[in-house]
């Protein structure tokens, strides 16, 4: 079955750090371009960040800049969203999706596959 998987939410408290993963199931990830998503309570689902996983060149919304990272498993089959300094804005459910080429993309609608979402809630 062709799927991608999210896994690493959690509730946690300002200032602290999750990683999540994006699993891709019954496909490759090779070139490929995955993009992570958050929709935040009450808003649109909006892009957080994405990476090319041949060049593994990653880009970023300036919201997250310099506390999130996203890296590549060895094996190109995971995908990585490290984040640090947790703040409550960026609370919500952060999805994954992937998207054939080498070109990322806060598009939501030129990802043809997605996952189904992980939950972050960050709250003191």
């Amino acid at each position: 079955q062709v799927q991608l998987v999210e896994s690493g939410g959690g509730s946690v408290q300002p200032g602290d750090s999750l990683t999540l993963s994006c699993a891709a199931s019954g496909f490759t990830l090779e070139h490929y371009s995955i993009g992570w998503f958050r929709r935040a309570p009450g808003e649109q689902r909006e892009g957080v960040s994405c990476i090319h996983i041949s060049s593994r060149r990653a880009v970023y919304v300036d919201s997250v800049k310099g506390r999130f990272t996203m890296t590549v498993g060895d094996d190109r089959s995971v995908v990585y969203l490290q984040m640090n300094n947790l703040k409550p804005e960026d609370a919500g459910v952060y999805t994954c999706a992937a998207r054939f080429g080498n070109t990322c993309s806060y598009v939501q609608r030129v990802y043809d596959r997605w996952g189904q979402g992980t939950q972050v809630t960050v709250s003191s």
